[in-house]
């Protein structure tokens, strides 16, 4: 390494020797930045909503009582030694039953296969559940393009995972005052609906759809956005927090992902609940059923019904309502040969849907019919009639997909 004096006579060192350091060190805090951006607990949406500051403080938090043992005892000269002894002993038991982290009453999540939902039963209204529903996502960074009450759908539009991208040293020097000159090639968007059961409570279904950038042609000049699988996971993460927006715990909202349950179960059973949930899905068939075709599901009616009704999410069929009751999803479907769109897929994509998309959209119904052992699946037309036509076969086809 040389050594230059300066006319101050103070040392200089050489550029190379000090470049090469600072490289090191950025290179050793890119990495570390990469890995902690990619951990899965690491989320941060961001989209066109302004963000605001929010009060990360739960709904429900009560003031902990304190540690009484050590209260000085009444000093108005009554107090007996057993007085004294049986009140601290009544203190004592007091302090052995309460729960630092108590378990929220009335909030569960069900798991089958890799789909969760939450069960709410605590008694909040309609209302009040979709309110919160509309206040989280828009806390999470998300635009909403659809809130819809009467149908019980909500969609966010599509958003970035910003935590995605690598923290190293130039994106935090650089990439703090150009924001966006940074980006990844990844977008999600989320579909939420919200449930009426027969017994009262409400279900709550979170659904993901994902698309990637990726380079075309020879030289790799160009990119198309093309989507990529649901993940389950990220589906399961996000119920998470919204029961942690309800007002349930972080260790108990965790317990929850990984049992499938209240939050309340053992380490032992555990391995259990995850074995069992992990061979509850049901096999598919597409078969002919009086002569029209159909999608037979080794499933009865109520796990079908969800399994079926999270399908038509992650795949974007409109559901414009439904009848549990007769087994009905009205849908709309757009016929890809109905359609001439000149627009790039990106457009198509990233693009609201419009009232040209709306006109071309048909209406069907997605019939279930359960025998107590199985269920049936069928498309019918706005009619009610057997959809016969290829139409028919091609939303079967996806819901075979989805569900297998």
């Amino acid at each position: 390494m040389k050594l230059k004096l300066n006319r101050r006579g103070v040392t200089q060192v050489s550029r190379a020797a000090l470049v090469l350091p600072v490289l090191v060190a950025s290179a050793m805090s890119g990495c570390s930045s990469i890995n902690d951006a990619m951990a899965p607990d690491k989320i941060d949406y961001k989209s066109a909503a302004k963000r605001t500051s929010t009060l990360d403080v739960p709904p429900d938090l009560t003031k902990i009582e304190g540690d009484r043992r050590y209260s000085v005892p009444d000093q108005n000269g009554t107090s007996t030694l057993s007085t004294y002894n049986q009140s601290t002993k009544t203190v004592q038991q007091q302090a052995n039953s309460e729960n630092v982290l108590p378990v929220t009453q009335g909030i569960r999540m069900e798991r089958d296969g890799n789909q969760r939902w939450l069960v709410i039963s605590n008694g909040t209204s309609a209302d009040k559940l979709w309110q919160s529903m509309r206040e989280f996502w828009q806390e999470s960074g998300f635009l909403l393009v659809q809130d819809s009450p009467e149908t019980g759908i909500m969609e966010t539009d599509w958003a970035e995972n910003r935590a995605k991208i690598p923290q190293d040293f130039i994106r935090n020097t650089i990439g703090k005052v150009f924001d966006g000159l940074y980006s990844t090639s990844e977008r999600d968007k989320f579909r939420t609906r919200l449930e009426r059961a027969q017994n009262g409570s409400f279900e709550v279904f979170i659904s993901h759809r994902g698309a990637q950038e990726q380079l075309t042609g020879v030289d790799k000049s160009q990119t198309v956005w093309t989507p990529r699988p649901s993940d389950p996971e990220l589906e399961a993460e996000f119920l998470s927090r919204f029961a942690q927006r309800l007002g349930v715990q972080k260790e108990q909202a965790d317990r929850m992902v990984k049992s499938g349950g209240t939050g309340a179960t053992t380490a032992a059973a555990a391995p259990a609940a995850a074995a069992t949930a992990a061979t509850s899905g049901g096999n598919t068939t597409l078969t002919q059923v009086n002569g029209t075709q159909a999608l037979q599901l080794s499933e009865p009616f109520d796990r079908a019904w969800r399994s079926v009704g999270l399908a038509l999410d992650r795949v974007n069929f409109t559901v414009e309502d439904r009848d549990r009751a007769q087994g009905l999803y009205y849908v709309r479907y757009v016929d890809p040969r109905d359609t001439v769109d000149n627009r790039g897929f990106f457009s198509k994509l990233f693009t609201k849907t419009g009232t040209e998309d709306s006109k071309k959209a048909k209406k069907y119904r997605v019939a279930l019919k359960g025998d107590g052992t199985g269920t049936t699946v069928t498309v019918q037309n706005d009619a009610g009639q057997p959809e016969g036509t290829d139409v028919g076969k091609r939303i079967l086809s996806l819901l075979d997909e989805q569900l297998r």
